[in-house]
């Protein structure tokens, strides 16, 4: 079976590496809470810059297959096989989730981008983004712009 998008990539990622993923995660949200407003603000704009790691991936298999096309045209045509490989496991990846520098990037601290979200909304729901929305049934449709405004607001 394929697992959905958002789970593919903690599946395929070790226990202790995705609960050190959380453990640092929660650490830098309860820093930047004792810290204050501006710490979260600086916080949040770090994460608008963060690379996850489907861009980590993307990046390095465009790298590996230029290199390959590169040296293939100017050294042996053999490398023409290197990016027929990655192509493969970058296929591999957007099916199961997995392939040969994951673990890698997940162990240097690349994150999903549902776990980057995970912190920017903690961090939102500590700044009082959402404290003001209304939550009953009868409200929600009139809140549901207020809602997207507040996930929005930097």
């Amino acid at each position: 079976m394929i697992p959905s998008t958002v789970q593919r990539v903690p599946q395929q990622t070790a226990a202790h590496v995705n609960q050190q993923i959380r453990r640092e995660t929660q650490q830098r949200v309860a820093s930047c809470a004792k810290a204050g407003g501006a710490a979260i603000d600086r916080r949040l704009e770090e994460l608008e810059r963060e690379w996850d790691i489907e861009r980590t991936l993307e990046a390095n298999a465009a790298t590996a297959v230029l290199t390959g096309v590169a040296l293939g045209a100017t050294v042996d045509r053999r490398f023409y096989l290197f990016p027929a490989v990655v192509a493969g496991f970058l296929l591999q990846h957007a099916i199961q989730g997995w392939c040969p520098p994951l673990p890698l990037f997940r162990r240097l601290g690349f994150r999903t981008a549902a776990e980057i979200d995970y912190e920017r909304y903690a961090l939102k729901a500590v700044r009082g983004d959402f404290k003001n929305l209304p939550t009953s049934k009868k409200a929600a449709p009139a809140a549901a712009e207020k809602i997207v405004t507040a996930m929005r607001r930097s």
